[in-house]
C-alpha cells in the first residue's frame, strides 16, 4: 500500500530565521491522524538562515539523525562534542537519560536539513553522539545504507530497527526498492521529480509504503531518502 504525502499539505512553520515543513505532528501542527508512522515520529525539513540556529536545549528518550541537504551544520553538547558536517553528511544523537545540544548555521548560505526523530527500542540509554561523511558519489544511482540497528551493517547504528538509505538518480533512470512483508517504508524526495509505481512525487514530497515493492523512475535528477523499518500493528 502507498500513501502519497503532498508537502503542500504538511504543516508548515516561518519564524524567519527558520521555515520549516513537518512531515508529522510538531510544535504548532498538530494533527491525530498524523503522529507518528512506526518508529518514526519526526521528520522536519528546515531551513535554516545564515547565523541562527537552535540555542542549547534538551532532549531525552530518543534517536536523534540530521541529514544535510545544503549548507552547514555545527553541532554542540554537554557531552563536549562540536562538528560541522555538510551536504550528504550525517549527524546522530541518541538522547537516552538526557542530552543538552545546540545546532546553528554558522556558514554564510542558508542551512537546510532533515530533522529526524525516532523511538527508540527502549528507555534510559547512554547518551550517544556521532557523525559521519558519507562520500557523495556512493549514492548516484544506488542506495546508499547510511543507518541500521545496531545488529546491521551499515555506517551508523541507533538503538532501533530501522534502516535509512539515501540516492541520487540521474533523470530517466530506474532503481526498485523492496518492502517485505511485516515492513514498511516513509520515502522522502528531497529534491527533484520521480514516478513511484505511477504515483509522481517532487521536492519535499512524502510517501508511506507498507509492504510493497517500489520501482522509482526519475523525472529529473532525484534526491530520495527512504526509512524502511518494522510494520506497525
Amino acid at each position: 500500500m502507498l500513501r502519497k504525502i503532498d508537502s503542500r499539505n504538511m504543516g508548515s512553520s516561518n519564524l524567519g530565521w527558520l521555515k520549516s515543513k513537518f512531515h508529522f505532528s510538531f510544535a504548532e501542527y498538530y494533527n491525530p491522524n498524523n503522529i507518528r508512522f512506526g518508529a518514526l515520529r519526526v521528520i522536519n525539513d528546515d531551513l535554516i538562515e545564515p547565523d541562527t540556529g537552535f540555542d542549547t536545549h534538551p532532549h531525552r528518550d530518543m534517536e536523534i539523525i540530521s541529514y544535510v541537504v545544503n549548507g552547514e551544520l555545527t553541532h554542540g553538547d554537554n557531552m563536549g562534542n562540536k562538528n560541522t558536517i555538510n551536504r550528504g553528511h550525517v549527524q546522530y544523537m541518541s538522547a537516552g537519560t538526557g542530552v543538552y545540544h545546540s545546532e546553528h548555521n554558522l556558514g554564510k548560505d542558508q542551512l537546510r536539513l532533515l530533522q529526524i526523530w525516532i523511538f527508540p527500542d527502549k528507555q534510559m540509554y547512554k547518551p550517544n553522539y556521532g557523525d559521519y561523511r558519507f562520500n557523495w558519489a556512493d549514492r548516484k544511482n544506488k542506495w546508499l545504507h547510511m543507518i541500521s540497528s545496531k545488529d546491521g551493517d551499515a555506517q551508523i547504528k541507533i538503538n532501533q530497527d530501522i534502516n535509512i538509505y539515501s540516492l541520487e538518480l540521474d533523470k530517466g533512470k530506474e532503481i526498485d526498492f523492496q518492502i517485505t512483508k511485516g515492513r514498511q517504508a516513509y520515502l522522502v524526495q528531497i529534491e527533484g521529480s520521480s514516478i513511484i509505481n505511477n504515483i509522481e512525487l517532487n521536492d519535499r514530497d512524502g510517501m508511506e509504503i507498507t509492504e510493497e515493492d517500489i520501482l522509482i523512475k526519475a523525472k529529473e535528477s532525484s534526491h530520495i531518502l527512504i526509512l524502511e523499518m518494522k510494520k506497525e500493528n
